[in-house]
């Protein structure tokens, strides 16, 4: 795996548990405290200079004072009071403002006053997801012209620190700041996030105040609290492991270690005797590892020359009884990109991240004197995978400091594909449960949002089939946070991969269709189509302008009211016509047109039965496209750029895509 952008949150991997939980168990009272002899500033780091507050709707304002002190707010002519709670924390609400400023925000509670200067009333935007919308500008098209340009006082930027953590935490655990957009700040700022504001402020003429919560490789479980995964009923024992990690990590990984062997056991295949974690002979064709580890694909070995998987590693170690009595700390290099470790049988540690190295906490009594057996199984998903190297880079750290590397010789055995993908611990950072909810999304607070931006999905392809119940929970999960009706506008997932020579199944689409019927449902929901804008060899597109033009259309129509089509042409239905079913579509900006034939391609026609697919003749007639096929009479459904990176040719008249679509068949 080698996603600059996962490689960068590795380095924040969560390997200390207990500390950070506890620190983020006590961060509300702690925050009435003291610290190196001053007292903690009044405000929530969220109202700071140079901040965007959200116009025409009450404003909450909110932070920590001594318990029981009377807070009072002044803002732009408006004032508000509010009391301490117990644990310090206060909350004001001011009344609704319109666009402007820039105004001070002044806030007193005993002899003590805060002021914040700069502070403009806007249009406020969350912008989260994992890699293409942390990418930075830097990264995008044409970036030199692009940062050179850049400088609009109206346009704020605030970046969300990269922490996960298996608790909400009530404040940042870094310095953050609000930055007016200029050429030094919007560098690392969020391309497609920086991108749609710009592009929308042509028509909103407002100041834009732009949150960047993003990291690279993050599946949409790290972004939804525990209370709203509880509401699927699928992830009820990992989150019960989490909560134990809280106070206990060590004995916390043990249970997870079991979980993950009984998915283990249950997978069709796998003999019931088959525990690769296990001391002594163990099933399965192990074979020598090369001395120098590293990358798998680069072994010289052909199953696993473009290998994207799982594989088990398996070594030995010889420890007398005295080093064997002692505490102890498994250290690992980095494994690309999740481990699950086990010692003598037990779990022991499993992380996130290609980046950084492991080091796993060792329970009492579980060394003995003699063989020790240490077992690894390393997933990869792209690109490069595996242990990294030499077998130096691994040992037992003993309580005494000194050290016993695990370099007697490493075996490896290949997973099959087809026994699946592991559940990820819930812990991890970027993979977890709730982690990045809690780290990155909690902190803010309840500050006031116009809407929120989600580019995030390609980290969940795996499991496209629970996709569509894992955005409606965190569509909900938010709206509780922030306000209902929160309005939500999601990038269904670009084009990335080969162009297919047939019809095929594709985990890629499935996501998107999911992305689809999800907002297709609720009007406060908007979906940017992406399919043509991405690149079949990079799945970090860099054409984050014409993102940023399409989210700001779909803003126009869903938040706003516009009454022009939010994105493209969308299928409304697909009806028999003879021996030929034709298609309808919606939302058409001056007709529907074919790039480069006479008549669109992309479009098949499918039965029931998986496999039965085939590619269809498609005739554009108005807003509508007449498809016909062999067996097209008997066909059930139809389907519309429905591969990885499709190759797919309807448009309308402005340039605007017909998304991916899987359609029924009516009479």
């Amino acid at each position: 795996m080698s996603r600059s952008a996962s490689r960068a949150g590795a380095a924040r991997v969560l390997l200390a548990g207990i500390a950070l939980s506890c620190a983020a168990l006590a961060a509300p009272a702690a925050a009435t405290d003291a610290v190196g002899g001053e007292p903690p500033p009044l405000l929530h780091p969220m109202f700071d200079d140079h901040a965007v507050l959200q116009r025409d709707s009450p404003v909450r304002v909110y932070g920590v004072a001594p318990a029981g002190e009377t807070v009072r707010v002044e803002f732009a002519g408006r004032r508000a009071r509010a009391r301490a709670g117990g644990d310090g924390r206060w909350e004001a609400e001011l009344p609704a403002l319109a666009a402007g400023g820039p105004h001070t925000l002044l806030v007193t509670a005993g002899n003590r006053t805060q002021r914040v200067s700069d502070v403009l009333v806007g249009d406020v935007w969350l912008c989260s997801g994992q890699s293409n919308m942390e990418l930075q500008v830097w990264r995008a098209l044409d970036a030199r012209a692009e940062i050179a340009g850049a400088g609009n006082d109206r346009i704020r930027m605030f970046t969300v620190p990269q922490v996960s953590d298996v608790v909400p935490k009530a404040h940042f655990s870094e310095a953050v700041e609000w930055q007016p957009v200029n050429s030094e700040t919007v560098r690392e700022f969020s391309a497609a996030c920086y991108f749609f504001a710009r592009e929308l402020q042509k028509q909103v003429d407002v100041p834009m105040g732009l949150i960047d919560a993003s990291w690279g490789g993050s599946r949409i479980q790290a972004w939804t609290s525990g209370e709203a995964l509880r509401t699927l009923g699928d992830y009820d024992a990992e989150l019960d492991v989490l909560g134990r990690y809280a106070d206990d990590a060590v004995a916390a990984v043990g249970d997870w270690g079991a979980l993950w062997q009984d998915w283990w056991s249950a997978r069709e295949g796998v003999d019931a005797d088959d525990r690769p974690w296990a001391t002594g002979d163990v099933a399965g064709p192990w074979r020598d590892a090369p001395a120098q580890l590293g990358a798998w694909e680069r072994w010289g070995v052909r199953e696993l020359a473009e290998f994207n998987g799982m594989v088990w590693y398996r070594t030995t170690v010889e420890l007398d009884a005295a080093q064997a009595a002692q505490g102890a700390t498994l250290v690992l290099g980095p494994a690309d990109e999740i481990d699950m470790t086990w010692v003598n049988g037990r779990g022991v540690g499993s992380t996130y991240g290609a980046g950084s190295g492991r080091e796993y906490a060792l329970p009492a009594g579980l060394l003995r004197a003699g063989e020790n057996t240490i077992v690894v199984n390393v997933l990869d998903t792209y690109r490069d995978g595996g242990l990294a190297g030499p077998a130096s880079a691994h040992a037992l750290r003993l309580a005494d400091g000194s050290q016993v590397p695990l370099d007697g010789g490493w075996r490896y055995r290949v997973v099959p594909p087809e026994l699946g993908t592991p559940p990820r611990a819930p812990w991890q950072s970027a993979a977890g449960l709730s982690t990045l909810y809690n780290g990155m999304i909690a902190p803010i607070g309840r500050y006031g949002l116009r809407g929120a931006l989600w580019y995030q999905g390609e980290s969940n392809t795996f499991e496209h089939d629970r996709y569509a119940d894992l955005l409606r929970a965190l569509r909900s999960d938010w709206r509780d946070r922030f306000g209902d009706g929160l309005p939500l506008l999601v990038v269904q997932l670009a084009n990335y991969g080969a162009a297919p020579t047939a019809p095929a199944d594709s985990d890629w689409a499935s996501l998107r269709e999911a992305q689809r019927a999800v907002a297709a449902e609720d009007p406060r929901t908007g979906l940017a189509v992406a399919i043509d804008i991405g690149d079949r060899y990079d799945i970090h597109p860099t054409n984050k302008q014409e993102l940023g033009r399409r989210l700001a259309r779909v803003a126009r129509h869903v938040v706003y009211g516009e009454p022009l089509p939010p994105s493209g042409p969308v299928a409304a239905a697909a009806s028999r016509n003879g021996h030929a079913v034709v298609v309808r579509f919606d939302d058409v900006s001056d007709g529907v047109v074919a790039y480069g034939a006479d008549g669109p391609i992309g479009f098949e026609l499918c039965g029931a039965d998986a496999g039965s697919c085939r590619y269809a003749q498609a005739e554009l007639s108005n807003d509508r496209v007449a498809l016909r096929a062999p067996g097209a009479g008997v066909a059930t459904r139809v389907r519309y750029c429905w591969a990885d990176s499709p190759v797919c040719t309807l448009f309308d008249g402005t340039g605007l895509p017909a998304g991916p679509f899987e359609l029924p068949v009516t009479p």
